[in-house]
């Protein structure tokens, strides 16, 4: 007998629900008829939930047709038909539920829907339960990412019912993390949203910190007695820390649970509208110069009922003790608002932590452009003892180089692999004719080396301008080193910064390979050491400074094209790290590839600090640094890995 109850009662549902559906899209139109032609973003709301949850195939098509702007009402029966302009003023009109064209009819007799901006939103989220099983993967992920902008708790049914069948690995992962997230927020079983705040604590998106902070926010109240049916947050004391005096006050008048005070200026305008034949409360008008006399006048008006009673400081103390501060939650539940904030707690220490890292990697990058840019000046100050004010314009010309590489080899890494010797050859011959012309009669004339090379650097800078123009010139990067490897939504580090990193420890290896392991590196090191004895030896001094200043400035070169990945190319770049490049070599110390290493790492980690505790202030940082490196000086005047020996000395 049961059975025959439970299959009668299963046939009568299929029979209401195949009803419903032969009954179509219209009754539903016409039922909201009214707010549907009016089209009101105020009261449009029911409607178009009425359509979306009608269950019928079709209420998509109509949706996507509103919000298209191509809905049309006829007048004659208010019946709702999609339109396609026929020609003229004539507009062919098709059914939403059969799909059949229904007649052609003049503009006239028709009424189109214009939804506007606001309501085209409403109609998009609505259609989001429809996007997210669409057979297109685009469609269902423009569903998610409008989610993600708009997120309602209406969306958290279809979005859990979409997940199971979801075929795609990424799609299934994002709608698995966002429902967690609309969980958060809209489901209404305490004990699965405090489940899904513990299993987000560990997550440091910034979407999740922000479905967390509404969590956890709280508004300041007071009352006569404390509410129990409130989540509160914290019980405050009047006249304390948290809560001063006269705060807590504004807050019982703001509730309407004290008179307001009477300011100066209320109690001068009342005693100015109650003259009365020279007198005010029987004080007269000219006895009101002093604060007595006023405080007398006013008291015999509020005692006639003139104006309102001042308030004393007796009267506070008395509102205050009767009533009772404090802050509430405005999630009702106590048990969210403890995991929300034990989420955010550990949320927040995680941040700090990769914050840290963040800062750290930003620093070592810095930090590699910098010994980049200063390797070749490591060589020729720290070895010649040469003060060349012309390395930055060696940078600026090995930048030049790969951009006119690039113009001849389109191939962006191919054009790069030419480039980096071919701003070596550049850089090293025009460093080995600057020695030549110039430098090898300066020797020991610190002063002159200074002057020349300052005015070599200008005139290069002018022939770059001549040559290729004021604008920055692009040095496009191989499309492998776009974008960024992202630790997390805290961390991340651009390719083309971690390809300096690793172009930096090659020439370091590179350097004390020749240093250590050539004739050249030998010759560089005993000509260091002691000139004289090297010559007496057999070594050629003068060679030995021509090759070592190319090498310098060839090494210079290949840095601006590093640097040129990233930086704008112009006839200034030099300028931006010459710099930094003699702070990193004086700081590390003069001679010394390691104090070469220790000194950009010093400078860049100190620039990167200075400027995060000082982010709008970029001038500021770079006077604070200099400042600080003034100060090592006098305490290290030869830097941080000073030479020993002789060439200590000289």
């Amino acid at each position: 007998m049961l059975r025959l109850y439970l299959a009668g009662l299963a046939i009568l549902c299929a029979c209401l629900t195949a009803n419903a559906q032969e009954a179509g899209l219209q009754p539903i139109l016409g039922q909201h008829r009214e707010i549907i032609a009016e089209s009101s973003r105020k009261t449009i709301k029911p409607a178009i939930d009425a359509i979306a949850s009608s269950g019928l195939p079709q209420a998509q098509v109509m949706l996507e047709t509103w919000a298209a702007k191509d809905v049309w009402m006829r007048k004659s029966d208010g019946l709702f038909f999609a339109g396609k302009k026929a020609g003229g003023r004539s507009y062919e009109l098709t059914d939403f539920d059969t799909g059949e064209v229904v007649g052609t009819f003049e503009k006239s007799d028709l009424k189109q829907l214009k939804p506007n901006s606001g309501i085209r939103a409403m109609i998009g989220t609505a259609l989001v339960q429809f996007q997210l099983t669409d057979p297109d993967r685009a469609r269902r992920q423009a569903a998610l990412q409008s989610i993600q902008r708009d997120p309602e708790g209406a969306l958290l049914g279809p979005l859990r019912a979409s997940i199971d069948d979801e075929p795609d690995a990424d799609l299934k992962a994002q709608k698995q993390r966002l429902e967690r997230l609309l969980t958060i927020g809209h489901d209404t079983d305490v004990g699965a949203r405090v489940a899904a705040i513990a299993e987000m604590s560990d997550d440091l998106g910034v979407d999740v910190r922000a479905a967390l902070n509404p969590l956890v926010v709280t508004k300041r109240q007071a009352a006569v007695t404390l509410p129990s049916d409130k989540n509160i947050a914290a019980v405050l004391q009047p006249d304390s820390e948290d809560l001063p005096r006269d705060v807590a006050y504004d807050l019982l008048v703001a509730s309407d649970l004290a008179a307001p005070r009477v300011s100066a200026d209320d109690n001068r305008a009342a005693l100015a509208a109650n003259i009365d034949r020279g007198r005010v409360g029987g004080v007269p008008v000219a006895q009101l110069g002093s604060a007595a006399a006023r405080a007398q006048a006013y008291e015999a008006l509020a005692e006639a009922g003139a104006v309102p009673a001042l308030i004393t400081q007796t009267d506070i103390d008395a509102a205050l003790a009767a009533h009772v501060f404090f802050d509430t939650y405005a999630e009702p539940s106590p048990d969210v608002t403890a995991a929300a904030a034990h989420a955010l707690e550990r949320i927040e220490l995680k941040v700090g932590l990769n914050q840290t890292l963040d800062l750290t990697l930003d620093a070592i990058s810095l930090a590699s452009i910098y010994f980049l840019a200063a390797i070749g000046l490591a060589i020729t100050f720290g070895v010649m003892g040469v003060i060349n004010m012309a390395h930055g314009e060696f940078i600026m010309m090995g930048a030049y180089t790969g951009y006119v590489v690039q113009q001849f080899i389109p191939d962006h890494t191919l054009s790069i692999i030419v480039a980096i010797p071919m701003a070596f050859a550049v850089t090293f011959a025009m460093g080995v004719a600057m020695e030549r012309l110039v430098i090898r009669w300066l020797y020991s004339r610190p002063l002159e080396t200074l002057l020349a090379t300052f005015g070599i650097s200008i005139a290069l800078q002018q022939l770059a301008k001549n040559t290729f123009g004021t604008q920055a010139r692009p040095l496009t990067a191989p499309g492998w080193l776009d974008g960024a490897w992202v630790l997390n939504d805290v961390v991340s580090i651009s390719y083309i910064r971690i390809a300096i990193f690793v172009l930096a420890m090659i020439f370091l290896g590179l350097f004390l390979y020749i240093m250590k392991r050539t004739r050249l590196g030998l010759e560089m090191r005993a000509v260091t050491q002691n000139p004289r004895m090297a010559g007496s030896m057999g070594i050629n001094p003068g060679r030995v400074n021509m090759l070592t200043f190319g090498l310098g400035s060839g090494i210079a070169g290949i840095a601006g094209v590093a640097i040129g990945l990233f930086a704008k190319v112009t006839s200034d770049l030099g300028s931006d790290y010459i710099v930094q490049s003699f702070m990193t070599v004086v700081v590390g110390g003069v001679g010394n590839i390691w104090g070469a290493l220790a000194g950009a790492g010093m400078i860049g980690f100190l620039q990167k600090g200075i400027e995060w505790m000082t982010p709008s202030n970029t001038l500021a940082a770079q006077t604070y640094m200099i400042i600080f490196i003034i100060i090592f000086i006098q305490f290290r005047p030869r830097g941080i890995i000073a030479l020993k020996g002789r060439a200590a000395g000289d």
